[in-house]
């Protein structure tokens, strides 16, 4: 089953910008905004911009596919949901790069092999450290799950607050957003949806 095209590949045609680029273009801000990029506390900001920026953005570099391709076939039969709650999330919006903070809570039903665990959460890790939309980034991790596990169903479930409408805009400060991807059996059967909800507490 391929559910998922282009989603985990690095784009290779995108323009190619220097660690040294980046720096000046921080530079660029930094006077924009009001300040002396040339005084003591910011000559160092624009390196240390730069690598925060690799480690928010590394998912970027990185294949979901491929991480879970490492497979157990020997689950004695086992046929029912494997659950993940609570998986930290960070990630940051596309329209004004600012922080999305939350929780994700996968849940897979096997098709006569399973994942290790950590794998699951390493899958929200690489959407998530790209520029994303909730939305998006639900139905990412979802898709892929569901074509590289051959899965019976998956579903996603992510609760999160964005700060482009918490710290400005709109700044409802309490407000968070669900949304759920299910696929296979989790679309299909209500029994095992709301299962599925129940258990994540939903």
């Amino acid at each position: 089953m391929k559910l998922v095209k282009d989603i985990n590949k690095e784009t290779s045609n995108k323009p190619q910008v220097s660690d040294k680029e980046a720096e000046e273009a921080i530079k660029k801000l930094l006077a924009w905004i009001g300040e002396d990029p040339r005084r003591e506390g910011l000559q160092e900001t624009p390196k240390r911009v730069v690598k925060a920026f690799k480690e928010y953005f590394k998912g970027y570099h990185q294949n979901a596919e491929e991480d879970l391709s490492k497979t157990f076939g020997d689950v004695e039969g086992y046929d029912d949901m494997v659950i993940e709650k609570n998986i930290t999330l960070e990630s940051h919006c596309e329209h004004h790069m600012a922080p999305i903070i939350g929780v994700a809570h996968v849940s897979y039903i096997p098709n006569k092999k399973v994942v290790g665990l950590s794998k699951l959460a390493r899958t929200v890790e690489i959407f998530s450290k790209r520029l994303q939309t909730q939305e998006r980034l639900t139905m990412q991790i979802a898709k892929t799950l569901m074509s590289a596990l051959d899965a019976k169903g998956v579903a996603v479930t992510i609760d999160a607050a964005h700060q482009c409408m918490t710290m400005r805009g709109i700044k409802k400060e309490k407000a968070t957003t669900v949304t759920n991807y299910f696929l296979g059996s989790f679309k299909e059967d209500l029994s095992i949806q709301n299962r599925y909800l129940k258990y994540i507490g939903k």
